[in-house]
């Protein structure tokens, strides 16, 4: 996957790590400042990080995912994620502000004793992105493993998604652990691509996106059409966000200050297109890519709402799931 030999450095693999998380956080908080109407008044477009940037339910469900990863010592089973909902989200008073339906009916469901995967099959818009946007920890830790980071991936998905929810999940995490590897960015797209069926609905929009991206000269000529092509009732459909994300990445070529930027003014879901882009650039690039100023911003997340988030320390939650990497 990469001609780099000493990808498992583990300071190297530190790095990766932390950019990865830091990424998703920053993107999280970009993409939804970006959709804030004060901020479009005052600038058009939004080209840092200001000042009231916070996470929302992206960030907080992947520091979940990790702290899940921790308590099992990174052999995930669904036993494993069922234990950690009921202990950090049902026995803290459940989804505060902000989370996406099927987050609230997975929740739901466990407490009416509904398990993985009924929890998910048997739930509310259970095709969106919201399993997608907390996988990043999981590539982590299968890094150099994409078939690993896809299984264990589906492990997580279930308890609140099914069909293209779960495989949006499986394509983030098999790139995520690729681009750990600093592979370029065709090899991170395909690892994603890999765990798709091609029969399905999030298959045949992937599709659709690359061939946007194959037919333009940058990302200005594929913009419009990026919306308007893969455009759904339902902003936050795998099947919308996730193409559009992958997109935007190719077109950027990885850069994570041009991800930012063309992701988080994107519209739609923005915070979960944009804290897509981010992991995958920020695990390739590591934590120098980001300005450390945005950092600081997002290091701790807000708690806004899971209320256990807001004690964790994203960079320390790195640090740790290296720690599990075989």
């Amino acid at each position: 996957m990469t001609d780099n030999p000493n990808w498992k450095d583990r300071t190297m693999l530190t790095d990766r790590a932390t950019g990865c998380l830091l990424g998703l956080a920053v993107g999280d908080a970009f993409g939804d400042l970006c959709r804030s109407d004060i901020y479009r008044q005052r600038y058009g477009i939004v080209t840092n990080l200001y000042d009231g940037a916070q996470s929302t339910d992206d960030t907080e469900f992947a520091m979940l995912t990790a702290q899940t990863l921790l308590d099992c010592g990174g052999q995930l089973t669904v036993e494993h994620v069922v234990e950690s909902w009921q202990r950090y989200i049902i026995a803290q008073g459940g989804v505060a502000e902000r989370g996406g339906k099927p987050l609230y009916g997975a929740v739901a469901n466990l407490e009416r004793g509904v398990l993985p995967p009924l929890s998910g099959t048997d739930n509310v818009q259970n095709d969106d992105d919201g399993a997608a946007m907390r996988i990043a920890p999981v590539g982590i830790v299968c890094a150099g493993d994409p078939k690993r980071a896809a299984a264990m991936a589906a492990i997580d998905a279930q308890v609140s998604h099914a069909r293209d929810g779960i495989w949006g999940a499986q394509a983030v995490a098999a790139s995520v652990a690729v681009a750990m590897t600093g592979a370029p960015v065709g090899e991170v797209i395909d690892a994603g691509l890999a765990q798709i069926p091609d029969t399905s609905w999030l298959g045949r929009a992937m599709r659709r996106a690359m061939r946007l991206c194959d037919g333009a000269e940058g990302i200005e000529a594929a913009w419009e059409c990026l919306h308007t092509d893969l455009w759904t009732p339902v902003h936050s459909a795998a099947a919308e966000a996730l193409p559009q994300a992958y997109a935007v990445f190719r077109l950027t070529g990885g850069d994570f200050r041009k991800g930012m930027f063309w992701a988080g003014n994107f519209g739609r879901d923005a915070d979960t297109i944009t804290a897509v882009v981010g992991a995958l650039s920020g695990a390739m690039h590591g934590r120098r890519a980001i300005p450390e100023a945005w950092v600081e911003k997002v290091r701790r997340p807000a708690g806004v709402c899971l209320r256990f988030a807001a004690q964790v320390d994203i960079v320390d939650m790195a640090r740790k799931l290296v720690d599990l990497i075989d």
